[in-house]
């Protein structure tokens, strides 16, 4: 079993031990996505690279597009079309496939969002979006960052190399629920108290804010996620501006966003 077939069968029992529906809200989904927006899918041809159990396509197929493809190498695929069934549009293809290999006429808008930066070759990923969006097409994708993430690159990451060898209701209720507890309560205060102009060098602040107004069960999510897969790199701005350098894509059109202080939004256009 190659190291991304492991990978995704980890996260497949993540999103396959999930309840119906996205796990993610709206805004969140809105916020993940900017500078997109309704107006950029609205009638387009949409593909996301790495799809899960289709938590983001249930809101993309909300802005209408023509068209709606999510590819994933993992078993969640199964929960994938199930969400997007129940969300009524049993039309979305989910097909299996490693997105690396996935090859298409192309689309107008290719995403790929908490993906890359668990790939064995990020590079390689981020190879599949770009050839899989149409000249004159957007694409759009989101990794964890180097900075702002040396508590998770020092503390977390380190006990992920272990936990991701256990069995997943191991990892998920001995270990990713404790863990996730001092950091609800950590980023629950951090929201009470934001006004507090001192707590903004506090650790992962940002990123805080944002979290803490999710329920308990989403930092266990959180925390699992983090915690049951084999292979996480993070990822600096200056190899995210080398990636897009890439000949085919229109320099003028893109853009890189600091997320939360601790990861990295970035897109542009095919030229």
């Amino acid at each position: 079993m190659s190291l991304d077939t492991a990978t995704a069968e980890a996260f497949a029992t993540s999103w396959n031990n999930l309840p119906p529906g996205s796990v993610y809200s709206r805004p969140q989904f809105e916020e993940w996505f900017a500078p997109l927006t309704e107006e950029d899918v609205n009638g387009k041809s949409v593909l996301e690279l790495g799809c899960g159990n289709g938590s983001l396509l249930v809101h993309v197929a909300r802005w209408h597009p023509t068209r709606l493809v999510g590819v994933d190498l993992g078993a969640s695929v199964s929960s994938a079309q199930k969400n997007m069934e129940a969300a009524g549009c049993p039309e979305c293809e989910i097909v299996k496939c490693d997105l690396t290999a996935f090859k298409s006429g192309g689309f107008d808008v290719v995403y790929s969002i908490g993906v890359l930066h668990h790939l064995k070759e990020p590079a390689e990923g981020f190879a599949s979006v770009i050839e899989n969006t149409r000249p004159g097409g957007q694409f759009h994708c989101w990794v964890y960052a180097r900075e702002g993430n040396a508590v998770v690159r020092y503390f977390v990451d380190p006990i992920r190399k272990i936990a991701s060898r256990l069995p997943w209701w191991i990892t998920k209720y001995l270990i990713a629920t404790p863990l996730a507890v001092p950091f609800y309560f950590y980023a629950k205060l951090l929201r009470a108290f934001r006004g507090l102009p001192f707590l903004r060098k506090a650790p992962l602040y940002a990123y805080s804010l944002w979290i803490a107004q999710r329920d308990f069960l989403f930092f266990r999510h959180v925390a699992f996620d983090q915690l049951v897969t084999p292979q996480t790199a993070y990822i600096d701005r200056a190899r995210v501006e080398s990636w897009l350098k890439h000949p085919a894509i229109d320099p003028e059109s893109t853009y890189v966003i600091f997320r939360n202080g601790n990861s990295w939004k970035f897109g542009g256009r095919v030229g």
